[in-house]
């Protein structure tokens, strides 16, 4: 760590709502396991708000990570971005450039497909047929997720077919930088029936990511094929959310997001103290066990 880190900072969760956020929590697991003497809070922050407090922030506020409604806004207002974000069109990490002047800049990252990834991964999810519940910027990083993991096809499932249609034409035909095999991307609409889908496709399904809000998951008509692959939900609290109910009630498991929660955390821990995604954390298997336990535990 640089002399820099050792200098008292605040950072922050923004969004809306954000009461339920476990974020704060979590990093101030992973600041303590360092030894920083770092404060994290959640602040509710809506999508007109983002630019003045961004531009109204004082020199102590060294980031924020940035969940829903913000991504997008996020990523309009960073002055750069990384790969991932610059593919993605989402932000959900921004690091305070040093030295900008006056008015701070703001570099934006998308942490959420690594860490998806990374929780996809430790659930022994196959991914290579996966159909995606929803169209919004979550969305887009669970498209991305699949395709790090070897996805063959994506079908994308949204109550807006437009929504649906335009992720889908992102990245149908795109690769993994390194690889050479394309995903396939399509999208049908999630409704009474699901008539546009591919319903081979469907049953074909050998994974599910949800990115649907917890209480559109109470309603949203599911195709009942899919009920039988395993779910993995983004949503957290309350577990289970009422989609991930509906699924054990059909006889199908469900996984939790928090993992995805914790994993997207502690790559912008690594931006927030290292400047760099990749760039691993001292005592970092430590420092993610305490940051797990603070995320799971209540």
């Amino acid at each position: 760590m640089t002399e820099l880190t050792k200098v008292p900072a605040r950072l922050a969760v923004l969004g809306s709502p954000i009461a339920h956020s476990r974020s704060p929590r979590i990093h101030a697991a992973a600041y303590s396991a360092l030894g920083l003497d770092w404060s994290y809070e959640a602040r509710r922050c809506e999508v007109a708000e983002l630019g003045a407090l961004l531009d109204a922030s004082e020199p102590e506020w060294r980031g924020f990570s940035v969940t829903m409604p913000l991504k997008e806004e996020a990523f309009r207002r960073s002055a750069i971005l990384d790969p991932v974000a610059t593919e993605s069109g989402v932000v959900n990490t921004l690091f305070r450039l040093v030295g900008t002047g006056p008015v701070p800049a703001w570099a934006g990252f998308n942490t959420d497909v690594a860490g998806l990834a990374a929780a996809l991964r430790g659930a022994n999810f196959d991914l290579t047929r996966t159909v995606v519940l929803g169209a919004g910027a979550t969305a887009v990083s669970a498209v991305l997720a699949a395709r790090a993991l070897g996805a063959e096809h994506v079908t994308v499932l949204a109550r807006r077919p437009a929504a649906a249609a335009a992720l889908a034409s992102r990245f149908d035909g795109t690769h993994e930088p390194g690889a050479s095999d394309p995903v396939v991307v399509s999208a049908a609409t999630l409704g009474p029936t699901s008539e546009d889908a591919d319903r081979s496709l469907l049953a074909q399904a050998t994974a599910v990511i949800s990115t649907l809000p917890g209480p559109v998951g109470e309603t949203a008509q599911v195709p009942a094929e899919l009920f039988r692959v395993p779910l993995f939900d983004v949503a957290y609290d309350p577990w289970p959310s009422p989609l991930a109910a509906r699924w054990v009630a059909a006889g199908g498991t469900a996984h939790a997001g928090i993992d995805m929660l914790v994993e997207q955390a502690l790559v912008q821990v690594r931006i927030f103290v290292n400047g760099d995604p990749s760039l691993p954390l001292e005592r970092e298997a430590e420092v993610h066990a305490a940051m797990r336990d603070a995320g799971v535990g209540g």
